[in-house]
């Protein structure tokens, strides 16, 4: 890496214009092959000149490097540039409802470090984000400049993601009635993290997190530019990505899967209805019925490829992790069973999705890194 080590936290407006940002994101597409300035002339629309400015500036502020030389047609070789992965980084955190998980991923989305942690969410306020923070600052530990109270000069850092069960308002960073920890309902998690930590932060629900994540890492390529991805582990949503982009809604409160009645006065669910499919499908996991639990949750996510005709469903969460062909297979027969009663050829694939374990910490991290190259959606 060229230059100051502090360049990328200091210099995040460099690399938050629109068209640095298509760049920056044909650069992390080339990967360490690279790509040339003509090249990415022509994929961008930007002209030649436009390209030699903003490539200069981002191998100026370590963002960028040559990555040798390949010939062309009758000139001198063209210089290939590459993205510099270590140039910046982000910090994604999964709170989940007894344990957290924080990762600290680069700019190419790889994991360099990570740490987890047991952890009570209806502890109160102060104990979880004591706890946020200490992991966090564990995790960034070996990067230029960390350490004190606030990471405001570590230099690469471009901030941490928070991703945690839902409801909750993203655009604000406001918890609402998490369920089960109702004390919860009004707390501005997003603010007070950054209050502590002195960098950016981003709240996101976990199923959204987890959604951008795999949207970022090519999930499109196997299951379509439509899916849902279900995450049943202590509780259970879905986070959607319609057309390429994370699905959130008018005041971002998609994907409260688990929450749709499927069993009129059914048992109790903590969210204060009953006959929920989280309810229903958490406590035949109870009683160690896995087969009825994937049933359920197959019914379920019928009545979401029949109400937005998706492309496929991506199972995880650490109660799927536990048994996951069961639930490939049981989800996998009732969308099957569904599509023949339709008259349709097949149903929908169905399919584990990768990395389960650090999937939604993955994900959160991308909610500050992926609008670095461009995408509106995080």
């Amino acid at each position: 890496m060229t230059g100051d080590k502090g360049a990328a936290g200091a210099n995040l407006g460099l690399v938050r214009s629109h068209n640095t940002a298509l760049v920056l994101g044909l650069l992390r597409d080339a990967g360490a092959e690279g790509i040339s300035r003509l090249e990415l002339a022509e994929r961008t629309g930007l002209t030649p000149q436009a390209v030699s400015k903003i490539t200069a500036r981002l191998r100026a502020e370590g963002f960028a490097a040559e990555a040798g030389r390949r010939a062309s047609t009758g000139g001198k070789p063209r210089t290939v540039l590459r993205l510099v992965p270590e140039a910046g980084h982000a910090v994604g955190v999964h709170l989940d409802r007894d344990e957290l998980r924080a990762v600290l991923v680069d700019l190419d989305g790889a994991v360099v470090a990570g740490r987890r942690a047991g952890l009570d969410l209806g502890a109160g306020a102060e104990a979880v984000l004591g706890a946020v923070c200490a992991v966090v600052r564990e995790v960034v530990g070996d990067l230029p400049g960390a350490g004190g109270g606030s990471l405001a000069g570590t230099g690469s850092l471009v901030g941490v993601g928070v991703a945690l069960p839902g409801p909750l308002d993203h655009a604000r960073g406001v918890l609402h009635r998490v369920t089960g920890f109702p004390e919860w309902d009004g707390f501005p998690l997003r603010d007070a993290l950054a209050e502590r930590l002195g960098v950016p932060v981003v709240v996101d629900k976990d199923t959204n997190a987890a959604a951008l994540g795999l949207a970022v890492g090519g999930a499109q390529e196997v299951v379509g530019r439509s899916f849902a991805y279900l995450h049943l582990g202590t509780g259970l949503g879905a986070g959607l990505v319609i057309d390429g982009g994370v699905h959130r809604g008018a005041r971002t409160g998609a994907g409260e899967f688990g929450h749709q009645v499927i069993q009129l006065d059914g048992p109790p669910c903590e969210c204060g209805a009953r006959g929920c499919v989280e309810a229903l499908c958490l406590g035949a996991v109870a009683r160690g019925e896995i087969a009825e639990a994937a049933r359920v949750l197959g019914v379920a996510a019928g009545n979401l490829v029949g109400l937005l005709d998706i492309d496929g469903v991506l199972l995880g969460g650490r109660t799927v992790a536990g048994a996951p062909d069961v639930y490939v297979r049981g989800v996998g027969e009732v969308l099957g069973a569904r599509a023949r009663r339709e008259g349709a050829d097949g149903g929908v694939p169905v399919r584990t999705a990768p990395r389960a374990e650090r999937l939604v910490a993955e994900g959160a991290a991308q909610l500050l890194l992926a609008p670095l190259f461009g995408r509106g959606d995080a």
